[in-house]
């Protein structure tokens, strides 16, 4: 029995790696790992080291962690600047730290993979291999219910709330059997929005990814690249990343062309399951009212009504998704800290911070705006 880390994804074949998964979804899939390593995206020079941990007996992989050694927390969305640098003055190197998350992603999945009882191992070898490996932290991102199962009864583990925000298809026949759900102002208010863009004289082609040009996907790559761009920042994914999804995943791709007199303006990428849409990347060349909520929203919902699609999970923050109709969701994340000092201070900031979390979350469905609280 043993742990062995994977510098490269590709160290292990797709089918081997895929076969440890329970379902489709895209990000944790070895298509999704080796597109961001194979396209630069990932690497020790972008401070994103891969080191996948496998659990092999007698050279059968029964379990696995996607995984990444980290020399600093951008691009996580679980945010521990503040114990970095509280860890740092103190003296303490934060620096580097293990990861087990899907890099940019701040979407909930599958972590530890494969079979239970070999999982089970994999956990328990995990903090000697961290303090074996000169790592001084240990995290688990945006967990799912069966690896909130695995590491709940682990003492060292530190477990964080997150709250996002996801609409839900209630098998809704079109748009505006979802509109009838909601209370007649925010009712009129999504139509008004939904007829304002329509009056500015746009309409949207949906794409499939093997469907798109290369010149469309350089339009795709323009329009993201733009978000980072209007803020002064550097985009996390490059133009080949896109590419090599195209090429190996195409089915799990969507794409939303906002078009003004046959003219692109706008786009939203995002990735699909059997259940759930994943809203991912928006960007456009130029503002237009309400464009962002029509290509980011409303297409998506009536994308997934149309294809009885159930989950539509947009992303981190947004407080303004709660009015147009997405409930708050807690979400979970892990963390072991090898400094006992640290660990301390960080376990009693986490007792406070769960519950008030829990309080936002049960507070925010006030803000909701169905007839009746959806849940």
């Amino acid at each position: 029995m043993s742990l062995t880390p994977l510098n490269a994804i590709n160290a292990i074949p797709a089918a081997s790696w895929d076969a440890l998964l329970t379902d489709n979804q895209p990000f944790v899939r070895h298509a999704f790992l080796s597109a961001l390593e194979e396209s630069g995206c990932v690497r020790h020079e972008t401070g994103w080291q891969p080191q996948h941990l496998i659990w092999q007996e007698q050279g059968k992989i029964l379990a696995a962690m996607p995984g990444y050694r980290k020399y600093h927390s951008r691009g996580e969305y679980i945010f521990d600047h503040a114990w970095a640098d509280a860890s740092q003055r103190a003296g303490l190197p934060y620096y580097p730290k293990w990861l087990s998350a899907i890099p940019f992603s701040p979407v909930s999945g599958a972590r530890v993979l494969g079979d239970n009882f070999a999982a089970h191992q994999l956990l328990d070898r995990l903090p000697d291999w961290l303090n074996e490996n000169g790592l001084y932290s240990g995290h688990i991102n945006f967990s799912d219910a069966p690896a909130d199962r695995l590491l709940a009864p682990q003492q060292n583990w530190l477990q964080r709330y997150g709250c996002q925000y996801h609409w839900y298809n209630l098998r809704y026949r079109d748009f505006n059997d979802f509109l009838d759900t909601l209370m007649s102002r925010k009712r009129k208010n999504m139509r008004k929005e939904r007829q304002a863009v329509r009056d500015q004289g746009f309409d949207f082609v949906w794409y499939q990814g093997n469907e798109l040009t290369g010149q469309q996907w350089d339009f795709v790559y323009q329009c993201y690249a733009n978000t980072y761009a209007v803020r002064g920042q550097r985009p996390y994914l490059n133009r080949l990343f896109f590419s090599l999804l195209a090429e190996s995943m195409p089915a799990a791709i969507r794409v939303v062309i906002a078009q003004r007199q046959s003219l692109p303006v706008a786009m939203a990428f995002s990735l699909v399951d059997d259940h759930t849409f994943y809203g991912r990347y928006w960007g456009c060349l130029a503002e237009f009212d309400h464009l962002h909520f029509e290509t980011c929203f409303y297409q998506d919902m009536d994308y997934m009504i149309t294809h009885g699609l159930s989950r539509f999970d947009a992303g981190a923050q947004g407080e303004h998704k709660l009015v147009r109709g997405f409930l708050p969701v807690v979400t979970h994340s892990w963390h072991l800290l090898q400094h006992a000092g640290l660990h301390a201070a960080v376990a009693d900031y986490l007792q406070q911070e769960r519950p008030a979390v829990q309080a936002w979350a049960d507070q925010a469905r006030q803000a909701l705006p169905y007839h009746r609280q959806a849940g």
